[in-house]
């Protein structure tokens, strides 16, 4: 069933989106493995947020006032969008982040490019960066690492705490309803060619906590795939992100293509489209997004657009 939810994203801007992620956590110019390495910020009144999650994070500290500026995928909560945007977050330039004059910078890990990111360590303005990931500890382990760069420990526990009582509540739900149903996550169909997502995504990472099962699960990254390739895999569903304008996609558009229309989701009809920041962010709104995952993939109807 089409769910059209939570507004859209340009295809360029998605596509960037997932573009490969680094595997260590920094700490100005060196790495720590765990939250508890990371030493508060001196001075973070004047805050840059990169990352969309972080920025999320941040307001649910309620440490929003410290925001000077934030990156193209922050857009939540919507006062976020009020403050200064200094470019998407793998594609910064060091004078458009130092220009807002920060005392401190939060970047999601697999921000850049590495250029801009060293230049910036190399200006001497204290640098964390955020651990990138998945599952449910990833959301969490986000939670802490922002806390403890803000100095704001207490608060941060508070917060994760409630949130993987959200987490586990609503990933409980899900199993319940979702009953192992194979789910095809569609990126791109540009040119007739179908971009899906395999492991180590976070289109996996979601559709597993949704407690359904990535039907796409031979490889890992995003991936152009043969119209046979997803006809063997069998979906039972086909998400996808909610996009608008001239890269929309009608139901008819993707259910209708030769690699999906003879699956189970092409004649059933299934199609889900949901925003792509608050899908795949693993942020504080996660939880909530497996049930609305979930409860999409629960509907049988079809819908069109």
């Amino acid at each position: 069933m089409t769910r059209e939810a939570f507004g859209s994203m340009t295809r360029r801007g998605m596509a960037r989106l997932f573009m490969g992620l680094v595997a260590s956590v920094g700490v100005g110019c060196g790495s720590v493995a765990a939250q508890e390495a990371i030493q508060p910020f001196p001075d973070a009144s004047r805050l840059v947020s990169i990352g969309g999650a972080i920025t999320e994070i941040i307001y649910g500290l309620g440490e929003g006032d410290r925001l000077v500026a934030r990156d193209t995928t922050s857009t939540y909560p919507p006062q976020a969008e009020q403050l200064p945007d200094i470019g998407y977050m793998r594609a910064l330039s060091p004078e458009g982040v130092l220009s807002v004059g920060p005392s401190a910078i939060l970047a999601m890990e697999g921000s850049g490019p590495i250029e801009t990111m060293d230049t910036l360590k190399a200006s001497r303005i204290p640098v964390v960066t955020v651990p990138e990931g998945y599952d449910r500890e990833a959301v969490l382990r986000k939670i802490r690492v922002v806390g403890a760069a803000l100095n704001a420990e207490a608060k941060a526990e508070k917060l994760a705490l409630q949130v993987e009582a959200d987490l586990d509540a609503a990933q409980k739900e899900a199993r319940k309803q979702t009953d192992g149903k194979r789910v095809l996550f569609v990126l791109s169909m540009q040119g007739g060619r179908v971009m899906v997502a395999g492991k180590n995504t976070a289109a996996d990472g979601i559709i597993n906590m949704a407690g359904a099962e990535n039907a796409m699960d031979g490889f890992s990254g995003y991936r152009q795939v043969s119209a046979e390739a997803v006809i063997s895999a069998a979906p039972d569903a086909v998400l996808m992100m909610a996009r608008g304008g001239a890269d929309h996609l009608t139901s008819e558009d993707v259910l209708s293509h030769p690699a999906i229309a003879s699956t189970p989701a092409g004649e059933g009809g299934a199609l889900i489209r949901m925003d792509g920041s608050y899908l795949l962010g693993f942020g504080p709104r996660t939880a909530q997004a497996v049930r609305d995952l979930a409860h999409a993939l629960q509907e049988t109807e079809t819908v069109t657009d």
